[in-house]
């Protein structure tokens, strides 16, 4: 004979309820937070606590998804996602917002403002936010980060910006300030150690930017929900499609993160991409977005700038003293070793000219990555043969800067890429560059100063290597072509991403 199961319904507790139940500070941060979402959502809030709570269910009776979206933020203390915007909505409109709102089980473990530590929350309106959430903590300064630094200094020097992280675990949104807002702008300082945020900003009506990429599911699922319930203009820096387009290349993860990134940014209102081949690129996912109902954000490209300072007497002596052999010149390659960068391919062209007699060295700068064993492995055998490589994982600015002036040429046969720094500093130090001949290397290669090579083609590298090393003519061509090439600021690039990312339309209330 079977059992018959009953199952029991939980009770639910009004927010009246939940407001006399509390103790007197529980019960004064809760309708502190009531009377923040209902002085958002209308002009005033009423005093008494029982007007209060009518005015919230009132304002929230027609359960629309943006006001659901900053009633549960505010009452949470973090950011609501998508999810929680649906299922809160479909809840009103089933059962109303009393019962909506009220307490049952699932919410009591989250217990809204109950909970022993409650941050401030503030909604802020008409701000403009920039997300500098790794760009503030990274030990390590990549391409992004110094994409964002450089922008984000200018925007902070030329308008009025707040800038913005997240908490521990990506769910709350905190200003930056003090040692963490001079890190995130300068690079300068340690690294701070983020804990559980006092204060928590949700942006209403205001502008959020997002100059960095963004791989953390739980932070792309609160900036999608900004994108499209915070009645804010949002707007994305672009650097590649790398993950999509040449997965191969990437570690295992990045692909799906990127992934998780693209779901919050095909909600956005703009992206400027930092060439016209990572525009392509973008403009390539956006259409794809069509077979779902959607349009995606408009993409405009803003070419990234080569902007280097002068290099001291000192700086071109050190460089020549520790990575110059007298009467030899220098090969120079910037990039981490990644499999994208195609440094195998470098290894063999320079092995060729090598066995030719071609007298060079072949210094290496950038740190180790994913999967580089092969790399590694090539390197070391180059090593054994008494070949003059050199593989340097760390340098400075100046160094660096030194080390382009001082190169007979740098090579940057990468395979795939948003940009590539290396062409266009090396470039605008008069340096000739032999890069790839396609894509956003092409691109930046067009104003002169750069010889194409096919970077799937070993030979065809070593043939234009052995060009720039041996004919003097050649070289001086490539040179001057390279200190003719207009120049470009951080400056200029900053003032331009500004007016993609802040300037335009404002979006749809």
């Amino acid at each position: 004979m079977s059992k018959r199961v009953t199952t029991r319904v939980a009770p639910v507790m009004s927010l009246s309820g939940r407001l006399h139940a509390a103790s007197p500070s529980q019960r004064a941060a809760l309708r502190t937070r009531l009377a923040t979402i209902v002085s958002t959502l209308s002009d005033a809030a009423p005093q008494r606590g029982s007007d209060l709570i009518a005015s919230f269910q009132e304002l929230l009776a027609d359960a629309d998804p943006s006001s659901v979206w900053l009633a549960l933020s505010v009452l949470d203390g973090e950011l609501a996602t998508p999810t929680d915007v649906t299922r809160m909505t479909r809840a009103i409109r089933l059962d109303g917002v009393a019962a909506a709102f009220g307490t049952t089980p699932l919410r009591t473990a989250r217990n809204w403002v109950l909970a022993r530590r409650s941050p401030e929350v503030r909604v802020v309106t008409g701000e403009v936010l920039v997300d500098l959430e790794h760009t503030a903590r990274a030990g390590l300064a990549t391409g992004i980060q110094r994409v964002a630094r450089e922008t984000t200094l200018r925007w902070a020097r030329d308008h009025e910006v707040t800038l913005v992280a997240w908490g521990p675990d990506h769910r709350q949104l905190r200003p930056l300030e003090g040692p963490e807002r001079a890190k995130a702008l300068t690079g300068e300082g340690e690294v701070p150690v983020a804990g559980p945020p006092d204060v928590v900003l949700v942006p209403w009506r205001s502008t959020y930017l997002l100059p960095e990429l963004s791989p953390e599911r739980d932070r792309n699922e609160r900036i999608a929900a900004i994108a499209q319930f915070a009645h804010s203009r949002t707007g994305v820096i672009g650097f590649d499609c790398v993950p999509i387009t040449t997965a191969e290349t990437t570690a295992l993860g990045v692909g799906e993160a990127f992934a998780h990134n693209l779901a919050a940014v095909r909600h956005m209102d703009q992206v400027s991409t930092i060439s016209e081949a990572a525009a392509i690129e973008y403009r390539g996912w956006r259409a794809m977005l069509a077979s779902t109902g959607r349009q995606g954000p408009d993409i405009v490209a803003d070419l990234l700038p080569a902007e280097v300072p002068p290099t001291t007497a000192e700086d071109l002596a050190a460089v020549r003293a520790r990575h110059v052999v007298p009467g030899v010149p220098m090969v120079l390659c910037v990039g981490s070793h990644e499999p994208r960068k195609n440094h195998l391919a470098l290894l063999h062209a320079a092995e060729l000219l090598w066995r030719e007699g071609v007298r060079f060295t072949l210094v290496l700068v950038g740190g180790r990555s994913w999967n580089d064993a092969r790399f590694q492995n090539a390197l070391e055998g180059a090593r054994a043969r008494n070949r003059p490589v050199e593989a340097v994982t760390t340098m400075t600015d100046r160094e660096l800067w030194a080390a382009y002036r001082v190169a007979r040429c740098t090579v940057f046969p990468s395979l795939n890429e948003g940009f590539g720094l290396p062409v266009a500093e090396s470039l605008a130090c008069g340096t000739p560059v032999i890069t790839s001949d396609f894509g956003a290397m092409a691109e930046i290669a067009a104003d002169g100063g750069a010889l194409l090579a096919d970077p799937r083609d070993d030979h065809s590298i070593a043939a234009l290597l052995r060009l720039v090393l041996t004919d003097d003519a050649e070289h001086t061509r490539l040179s001057e072509a390279a200190r003719r090439r207009p120049a470009s600021s951080w400056d200029d690039y900053a003032a331009r991403t500004w007016k993609t990312l802040a300037m335009g339309s404002e979006p749809a209330s």
